[in-house]
């Protein structure tokens, strides 16, 4: 498995034993356990981790702005967003990628693309301690933050692309991990890529 945080072009060292077309895209809110999951996928098929977060931070980094500049920044400049979500379609469109972002489904859905298209998420109380423990503040606090992003990020999808986050029609598996541990819920994604792409 590879992660790459500038999603524009597709490696050339690609293992040729994955399939080229092998699509899966992997949402969900705060705290459901995304990134996790997707590393297990993508190490378990050996695609190409593509994940938002490091596109984020590779876009703050090329404005020599700190993650919370960058965040404010962002706030104020939804062309941001939509570079972001440029970037991650572009190399969703080469396949061989396990692509993990908020949109990552919606992505793959507009653009057409034929993928396995998942979205994880569980109690918001157990996503909030696990956003609490990672970010060493309250469950209370986590719980309000978690709820507050929420909030912003499904007005702002809602303003940029007509996209409701709440919609979960175009996922193929909805999963929840509070039910089910990471090395399960890779399970079940591997299983579904395999039926799909004789992964």
């Amino acid at each position: 498995m590879t992660s790459s945080a500038d999603p524009s072009s597709k490696p050339s060292s690609a293992d040729p034993s994955v399939n080229p077309d092998l699509l899966i895209t992997v949402s969900g809110p705060p705290g459901s356990g995304t990134t996790t999951v997707a590393q297990r996928v993508a190490g378990r098929l050996g695609l190409e981790l593509v994940p938002g977060g490091e596109v984020f931070r590779a876009m703050a980094a090329e404005r020599n702005m700190s993650l919370p500049e960058f965040g404010l920044y962002v706030a104020d400049n939804p062309d941001v967003d939509v570079e972001l979500d440029g970037r991650l379609a572009r190399r969703a469109r080469d396949g061989g990628a396990v692509v993990e972002s908020r949109l990552a489904g919606w992505i793959a859905h507009n653009e057409g693309l034929a993928a396995v298209v998942v979205w994880i998420d569980c109690d918001p109380r157990i996503r909030a301690q696990r956003v609490g423990a990672r970010e060493g503040v309250s469950v209370e606090r986590a719980l309000a933050d978690n709820e507050e992003r929420q909030r912003v990020e499904r007005g702002r999808y809602l303003a940029l692309y007509g996209v409701d986050l709440s919609d979960l029609s175009i996922y193929e598996l909805v999963l929840d991990s509070g039910e089910l541990r990471p090395p399960q819920l890779a399970d079940r994604i591997v299983a579904a890529a395999e039926m799909r792409f004789g992964a």
